[in-house]
């Protein structure tokens, strides 16, 4: 039987199966690869539980990676919808790292700048995210205590993913935009015999046939140790006219001669801040 996993907790899973019987499942094996978001072919084990035997080729996976292990976020998703706030403050350094996940997944980026209705901090917010409007990246104002419909335009006919900071705001916007979410949260607590579920496992929501929201928990840190040099610099959308023009093939963009990222950000072509970002994220010193 074929059915797409809706939440993810540590081993233990809840597949919805193509008839909409929703059922726990364990993978086989010891290590597990399955994220929210797949879809996978599974064989009942009983009546009320199921063995997952495959997982079926994704169209994408959004993870976070560090020296030691992989966390995955989410798999088959067309759209991260990255929520900050005016407060409390929010990581210029956490958004950029994951929307280089994204880029790197080919995946559509929204971000999200929640609690607008807090005027006096709403002008360093958007001074906070200026420099991604200009790149491009769409930004949404809004108060999820309010305005949460604004959100729902822009995952229409998507399977989307929500991430952010804990204190974003995340919970308030998935239960204004799904007003069950509460009650499918504790019937998927009772189907993994738990109920500590709420903020830490990832859970897909379904907004209406064809649209279909991954609420995952706050995060406080976003490693990209699956990406190599290369993949972060592509990912970094305004480098991209100036990659391969530099002097060096193998150019480090740190202190060679005839550097095009370097001498793109000495012109104004490339913002300084991120031209920063993109050495901290390779663990570089900061710019002299």
């Amino acid at each position: 039987m074929r059915g797409r996993v809706v939440a993810a907790h540590g081993r233990q899973y809840v597949v919805e199966l193509e008839a909409g019987e929703r059922l726990p499942c364990f993978p086989r094996g010891k290590k597990s690869e399955v994220v929210c978001g797949d879809y996978v072919e599974i064989e009942k084990s009983s009546s009320d539980q199921g063995v997952i035997e495959s997982i079926l080729p994704r169209q994408s996976l959004l993870y976070r990676s560090n020296e030691y292990r992989q966390k995955l976020i989410a798999a088959n998703v067309d759209l991260l919808v990255v929520v900050v706030a005016t407060e409390p403050a929010f990581s210029d350094d956490l958004l950029a790292r994951a929307l280089i996940a994204a880029e790197s997944e080919d995946i559509d980026v929204l971000i999200v700048l929640n609690k607008c209705d807090l005027a006096d901090q709403l002008v360093a917010a958007r001074r906070q995210v200026a420099v991604l409007a200009t790149l491009g990246y769409p930004i949404l104002e809004l108060s999820a205590l309010a305005h949460a419909d604004a959100l729902r335009p822009h995952l229409q006919g998507r399977t989307s993913v929500l991430v952010g900071q804990s204190g974003m705001g995340k919970s308030t916007l998935v239960n204004a935009l799904i007003p069950e979410a509460r009650a499918a949260t504790r019937e998927i607590s009772q189907a993994l015999d738990s109920g500590k579920h709420t903020t830490t496992h990832a859970t897909l929501y379904h907004l209406d046939a064809d649209s279909h929201l991954i609420d995952s928990p706050g995060l406080q840190e976003f490693g990209l140790g699956h990406l190599d040099r290369g993949q972060i610099e592509y990912a970094f959308r305004e480098f991209r006219p100036f990659l391969g023009k530099c002097r060096f093939r193998d150019c480090h963009h740190d202190k060679e001669p005839d550097c095009a990222l370097r001498t793109a950000v000495n012109t104004g072509k490339i913002e300084n801040s991120r031209f920063a970002c993109y050495r901290r994220v390779l663990g570089l010193a900061n710019l002299s």
